[in-house]
């Protein structure tokens, strides 16, 4: 123990030292921002541009329109085409665990990788490729950036045209996990009631209604109109803002439990293919933290089964054309 003369000189000695520079914090202060952003299933369009060349993160375009990728995009991104790369081409499935693993490996992905997704669209295949990303056990690591590519241009921040090259990794998928994703056995038995979960369909009001079958221009085709009985009806697009940012967490949880969704029961997503629904997902899942999988086969799947119960509230019938 200091004696009392032994611990004046002390304080006094301390009184008289300098402050730490203010510059010492910004250490810690940049590590705050840093843990954020990994915790976060979003990242900026500031964060991602101050990271463009970290060799610790993988940026990754899944854009629908072809081509959008060449025309010019997020420096150091890769393109991944959801319609080969994320999907078998001859089964209509998601990428087996051979396909997968030639993909994150091309991609130099791995499970300590962080990973940047996004695309036009309001990150429509973004959301598709991150929800495919997580059955092979990359989730948490899995970001989409917020915004966009229409965030992005319209911020005016670099573009290029020339393709990454980065090393490949060693990654190797197991078999995908099934607890992200319904199946129509699932979606039956809710519209049933045999089960006790809520199916939101993301789809536009007049496909829900069953006015429209799809949307015009769009070959995959149902051969009935409507939607999955017990379903409630929130357009995917009500979840983002005018600049193509997700709506924050107060306002998201609003929108969903206007409808009855609060996180109370597990959801199934769903809307034509699955993709459109992947970005709901994402919301409730990664953003909201509720108990969320997506229905792939969606109304594709749904509305050409034989002998399933449909709602049709237009009473639209198929021409047959």
């Amino acid at each position: 123990m200091l004696r009392p003369s032994a611990f004046l000189f002390a304080a006094a000695a301390a009184l008289l030292l300098p402050a730490a520079p203010a510059a010492a914090q910004e250490p810690a202060a940049r590590s705050v921002k840093e843990k954020a952003a990994q915790d976060s299933p979003l990242v900026s369009t500031e964060w991602l541009e101050k990271n463009l060349d970290s060799k610790k993160v993988r940026i990754v375009e899944v854009s629908v329109e072809p081509g959008v990728f060449e025309r010019g995009h997020i420096p150091n991104a890769q393109n991944v085409a959801w319609h080969t790369d994320l999907v078998e081409t001859v089964s209509r499935d998601i990428a087996g665990p051979d396909k997968f693993t030639a993909l994150a490996r091309r991609l130099g992905v791995d499970r300590d990788t962080t990973i940047v997704l996004y695309g036009d669209n309001n990150n429509w295949f973004a959301a598709w490729g991150a929800w495919v990303f997580a059955q092979y056990g990359l989730t948490e690591n899995v970001k989409l950036l917020d915004g966009g590519r229409k965030k992005w241009e319209a911020e005016k921040r670099p573009l290029d045209t020339r393709t990454a090259e980065v090393p490949v990794s060693t990654f190797t998928a197991q078999a995908p996990s099934g607890k992200l994703r319904a199946r129509f056995a699932d979606v039956l038995a809710v519209a049933k009631k045999e089960r006790d979960e809520q199916i939101l369909d993301i789809r536009s009001p007049d496909e829900f209604s069953g006015k429209i079958i799809a949307p015009a221009g769009i070959q995959e085709l149902a051969i009935r109109a409507g939607h999955i009985p017990g379903s409630v009806n929130i357009p995917w697009a009500k979840a983002v803002n005018p600049d193509g940012t997700l709506k924050s967490k107060d306002e998201l949880k609003a929108l969903y439990a206007a409808a009855g969704i609060d996180g109370a029961r597990p959801i199934i997503t769903t809307c034509r293919i699955g993709e459109r629904s992947s970005h709901s997902w994402f919301v409730l899942s990664r953003v909201l933290g509720y108990d969320a999988r997506n229905y792939d086969g969606s109304w594709t799947e749904y509305g050409n089964a034989v002998g399933v119960p449909v709602v049709n509230l237009a009473g639209t019938v198929w021409g047959g054309k």
